[in-house]
């Protein structure tokens, strides 16, 4: 063999990248359980690669990355088997020579899982939920998308069913001074005991008092115009003797008593003695008035 003809020691005749590493790989001693314990590359791709049949691979980015590797570990010219890979991805089908290679990992380990994946994306989502509820609750509580409907067509909201509150009832009173007052100019009134003895009449102007004497003995009242006078107890309102216009005669006057008694209707005036004609009031009042 002459010197044109004959080739280095350190040359194969190589006529693609799968037989250069299958060659690479018998010269170094290795098998392909040992390239692919080495690598992390499984070893059906291995073979898939040594055959030269790189488009049968997952992806164009696996055909690239794990010949990378390949070469790597076997010492070889990494640029110049990846460029005899590209051109074989290119034989296999021309519309490679169109694409550009955007991901081309150098080492199978460092192309993460399908479950790394599958957490990263659980953990963005997480993240964006998180950012908006905190954005509405905290830095901009209330604002929110409006409604698709418009203004004009948004549902309205469930009436509010919330109970008004209810007035508190008045206490009732237990005892204390007896106070009328009159409501009216010109309302005659007597009050006497229970002996007779009159306490005080008169005619009493409007918003007058008359404080009943603690002290009288079974104090009573005489009256045409029961409508026409308010009585407290104890400085609370009780009802009045009557709601309509009426006499009424030897109505006890007592705290006790007018506790006691019904309260009166528009439609059944209060108990009363039967009517008797009231007599001329005194032109002088006798008795204390407030």
């Amino acid at each position: 063999m002459d010197n044109d003809t004959a080739m280095p020691e350190d040359e194969l005749p190589l006529h693609g990248a799968g037989e250069r590493l299958r060659l690479a790989r018998e010269k170094a001693g290795m098998t392909l359980a040992q390239v692919a314990a080495e690598t992390r590359i499984p070893q059906r791709h291995l073979e898939v690669i040594e055959a030269g049949r790189f488009a049968e691979l997952p992806a164009r980015t696996y055909a690239i990355g794990f010949s990378r590797t390949y070469a790597r570990l076997l010492g070889l010219d990494e640029g110049q088997v990846l460029d005899e890979v590209r051109a074989d991805l290119a034989d296999s089908d021309p519309a490679e020579r169109q694409r550009v290679a955007t991901f081309e990992p150098g080492d199978p380990a460092r192309v993460p899982s399908r479950g790394l994946t599958v957490l990263s994306i659980a953990a963005v989502i997480l993240l964006l939920v998180g950012g908006t509820m905190f954005y509405s609750r905290v830095i901009a509580p209330g604002a929110g998308p409006a409604s698709l409907l418009g203004p004009d067509k948004a549902p309205a909201g469930p009436a509010s069913t919330a109970p008004a509150p209810a007035s508190m009832p008045s206490p009732t009173p237990t005892g204390g001074s007896v106070v009328f007052t009159s409501l009216e100019d010109g309302s005659w009134i007597k009050f006497y005991d229970a002996s007779g003895k009159q306490l005080m009449q008169k005619q009493m102007a409007k918003g007058e008092s008359y404080t009943v004497p603690a002290d009288a003995s079974g104090p009573m009242v005489w009256t045409g115009r029961p409508e026409a006078f308010a009585i407290t107890i104890g400085g609370q309102a009780v009802p009045k003797l009557s709601e309509v216009q009426v006499t009424m005669k030897d109505v006890p006057v007592t705290a006790a008593a007018l506790l006691a008694r019904p309260a009166p209707t528009p439609a059944q005036p209060a108990t009363s003695a039967p009517a008797t004609p009231a007599p001329t009031p005194a032109p002088v009042a006798t008795g204390s008035a407030n």
